[in-house]
């Protein structure tokens, strides 16, 4: 059985950065193999430039898509996203802007669609926490910058997506295992992760008699950017769950292209929990 990498403690980076990180974080396994799952898609991912976005973004590619990838600022990681995209024989757009703008998110949209005249697969993932162990300490301008930038895009991309969504297309929402059990140094994201689970079980019936599936993902403690920009301490992230250990986002990208493909084409409305062994309800 192979080893899992453990984690040092590492000084804070910017949120994509990668290639900074130590070890790095595998964002594909060598022995993956696609089968055609998505071929002639199209993909719209937020935060698709790192981490988990990334590594949906590298497995669809795998599986036939051509992605648009929407993110800030991290120029340099979304061009090795798209590097990783096109080696794999497929097309990239990369789409730089601010989500919690509802006229980019409307304008990001449309040169998807203007590129690659379609959309099949909308996946809503990009995220921000700030770590706070007091409530009191949680101020106004972080709860709102939490908020529009966790949930808000969720609906200004979803609302401006689904007018090229037909039958059969899909949409998969990021959640976090914090909307299940809650964070005691994460409040306010956990909150913005616990509507995301109910935007996506909504939207998820609402959509059923238009037959455009609604899934999410719910990781638990996997090793990104994120994790080493906003964690002082990082070398026991994930120990504390059965498997004391965190995942790998190569080991969480298998799950989009599952709600994402044909393979489940009679879920909806539901959330797979990617969590090292971690029990939640829901």
């Amino acid at each position: 059985m192979k080893k899992p990498k453990t984690f040092p403690e590492q000084k804070q980076e910017l949120p994509g950065n990668e290639h900074k990180m130590n070890p790095e974080p595998e964002i594909i396994r060598e022995n993956y193999t696609g089968s055609g799952k998505l071929l002639g898609k199209t993909a719209f991912i937020t935060g698709g430039d790192s981490g988990i976005g990334r590594s949906a973004a590298v497995h669809f590619a795998r599986e036939g898509a051509n992605i648009a990838i929407v993110y800030l600022k991290e120029d340099k990681d979304a061009k090795l996203t798209k590097e990783m995209i096109e080696k794999e024989g497929q097309q990239c757009l990369l789409i730089s802007g601010d989500l919690k703008d509802e006229k980019f998110c409307k304008e990001a949209v449309k040169k998807c669609v203007s590129t690659f005249k379609t959309i099949n697969v909308l996946v809503n993932n990009a995220a921000i926490q700030f770590p706070q162990n007091e409530l009191e300490k949680i101020t106004a301008a972080q709860l709102h910058k939490t908020f529009e930038t966790n949930i808000y895009p969720y609906f200004y991309i979803t609302k401006a997506a689904l007018p090229h969504l037909k039958e059969g297309d899909t949409i998969i929402n990021t959640s976090s295992v914090t909307a299940y059990r809650g964070s005691e140094h994460l409040a306010d994201y956990a909150s913005t992760k616990g509507a995301i689970v109910s935007f996506t079980r909504s939207l998820s019936s609402m959509l059923a008699k238009r037959k455009i599936r609604v899934n999410g993902v719910a990781p638990g403690p996997i090793w990104t950017p994120l994790i080493v920009a906003t964690f002082d301490k990082v070398s026991d992230f994930g120990k504390d769950n059965p498997m004391e250990r965190a995942g790998q986002p190569s080991e969480v990208g298998p799950a989009y292209v599952f709600l994402a493909c044909e393979d489940s084409s009679y879920i909806t409305g539901q959330f797979i929990h990617i969590n090292g062994g971690e029990l939640v309800g829901g």
